[in-house]
């Protein structure tokens, strides 16, 4: 049991800096256990497939991506799952070798609500899910206390006004089940709180200390915690609620929406949480989605102290007291060389089919049109990843001749079904063209076309903030504009909608109809300009 008066032992502040958000882009409601020297992390993948992406450091600043939870098809329905619908606020814990990840997922095809899977390894492969029962409970974690046994947490609505409570029952390992009575815990810090949510537990001292996330995940987004000695219960409020939040710093600071925080203990004794957060750009918007933040926590009077001496998220900030481990740099052109896709490449819910192929033509990701669209609920023939910087740039280069109208292949900017903008080849009065298209709230909406000769087309987009450039090129070209700045606000979740932020990448489709066309994208670069 660790005691709060040796937690803020540490070295003096080191030298180094390192720069939040840790993981940039769409990684919201990050969850954190530590093995040893490892550390890894789980966080949200609502309609995206793979689910759940993992990662690990060695130094908390530093990670790499593992791969996915929820890599394989069997593994998770999401059949015309709604957008921002799906995979819900994971927890990872590690207890007597085995990794647990507790998850919800919302407006299943099949079975809805709590589930759990494990594995030896976090790297893979994981279980198939093991479904808890409980459908109207989100937001699930579990506690593996001192004395071997086990507790299961989460959230659970009372009326249909946003509020909501915590409840507890003990969870069984070995079955993989909740077991005995169930306990309410705590309904929130503040008078009429709304969107109590993200419960973790913590034995810390002589307290159990519960952590949660209060005001919904917008600007009122906050950290509050209660304590009790028993882990059912009663929890008192921390006096000094919220213990995080930058409600208070207005809409028009560079950090917005911090909360959905878990903690870790470092090897040498140090606390620190993982919480999400939101950098507005170009007008307060968000095209970037909820991403990882990391800050400190120290222990006063038997509470947690989040950003001590400072009592906010920073931009910069001094890291944890760890030998500094970076991972070799990912490479920012995927040339697709290897036997399979990267895990930094997402699909659009669950492939039941594998429209994707990459052996067929060595050094090509070759996509199989198909009749579905991204302006549907459905599986499209798209790879896609977030977009992870507000100024950032993407090149590839595409061979495709279209045999119809209905036929079409390029580059996708995408927040869900109804806000995207797509700059594809197609076929109009039998020739080839290149058509840039925005989308608004369900409404298409041609910003610019031009005649394509035959042969390869080389596309790109620039974005700065709102501002997106499109250019293309072909055979003996040099580059040209597409038209003029696109507005990029409908890829923000303020205009679109939703919990999730925008995704660039290849897409092909058939629109409707049955098509045994490819098309066949060469590479496929993006890098920030930050």
């Amino acid at each position: 049991m660790a005691n709060p008066a040796q937690e803020n032992a540490r070295s003096a502040p080191s030298p180094r800096a390192f720069r939040n958000p840790v993981l940039p882009g769409c990684h919201p409601d990050p969850s954190i256990c530590r093995v040893g020297g490892d550390y890894y992390l789980v966080t949200s993948s609502f309609e995206w497939f793979p689910g759940l992406p993992i990662h690990h450091s060695r130094d908390l600043v530093h990670w790499r991506p593992l791969g996915h939870v929820l890599d394989r098809p069997e593994q998770l329905p999401l059949d015309g799952v709604r957008p921002s619908g799906g995979l819900y606020a994971p927890t990872i814990r590690h207890a007597d070798g085995t990794f647990y990840v507790v998850c919800t997922l919302v407006d299943g095809p099949g079975p809805s609500g709590n589930f759990v899977v494990t594995a030896t390894d976090p790297a893979g492969p994981w279980s198939e899910p093991q479904w808890l029962g409980e459908s109207e409970s989100f937001d699930p974690s579990l506690l593996f206390d001192d004395d071997g046994r086990a507790w299961f947490h989460a959230t659970r609505p009372v009326d249909a006004d946003g509020h909501t409570e915590i409840w507890l029952r003990e969870f069984d390992p070995a079955a993989l089940r909740l077991t005995g009575p169930e306990h309410v815990l705590w309904r929130g810090a503040l008078r009429d709180a709304v969107w109590v949510e993200a419960p973790h537990l913590y034995r810390v001292g002589d307290f159990y200390h519960l952590v949660v996330a209060e005001g919904g995940t917008a600007g009122d987004h906050a950290v509050t915690v209660a304590r009790s000695r028993e882990v059912t219960g009663p929890y008192e409020g921390n006096p000094r609620n919220p213990v995080l939040t930058h409600r208070h710093l207005g809409a028009g600071h560079p950090i917005v929406a911090t909360g959905h925080a878990d903690l870790v203990r470092t090897g040498p004794g140090e606390w620190w949480a993982v919480l999400l957060g939101i950098r507005p750009s170009g007008g307060r918007l968000g095209n970037l989605g909820r991403e990882t933040f990391l800050t400190r926590v120290v222990w006063e009077d038997d509470w947690p102290v989040v950003a001590p001496g400072i009592g906010r998220v920073e931009a910069v900030g001094t890291p944890p007291d760890l030998p500094e481990h970076r991972w070799p740099a990912e490479p920012a052109c995927d040339h697709f060389e290897d036997p399979e896709l990267g895990p930094q490449w997402n699909r659009l819910r669950t492939p039941r089919e594998r429209f994707w192929d990459l052996a067929e033509r060595p050094g090509h990701l070759r996509l199989r049109l198909r009749p579905e669209t991204v302006t549907e609920h459905a599986c499209p023939s798209l790879v896609a990843r977030r977009q992870s910087h507000a100024h950032c740039a993407a090149h590839t280069a595409l061979d495709f001749a279209p045999r119809d109208a209905n036929e079409c292949a390029g580059l996708v900017l995408l927040q869900n079904d109804a806000f995207q903008i797509r700059c594809v080849v197609t076929l109009r009065g039998g020739r080839r063209v290149l058509r840039l298209i925005r989308r608004a709230a369900g409404a298409d909406r041609t910003l610019a076309e031009e005649t394509l000769p035959e042969g390869r087309v080389r596309l790109a987009v620039e974005a700065h903030d709102q501002v997106y450039e499109f250019r293309y090129a072909v055979r003996g070209s040099s580059w040209r504009p597409l038209g003029g700045p696109v507005d990029g606000t409908v890829l923000s979740t303020e205009v679109a909608g939703g919990f999730i932020g925008a995704y660039l990448g290849m897409y092909a489709t058939s629109t409707g109809r049955p098509s045994a066309n490819v098309a066949d994208f060469d590479w496929f670069e993006y890098r920030g300009l930050e």
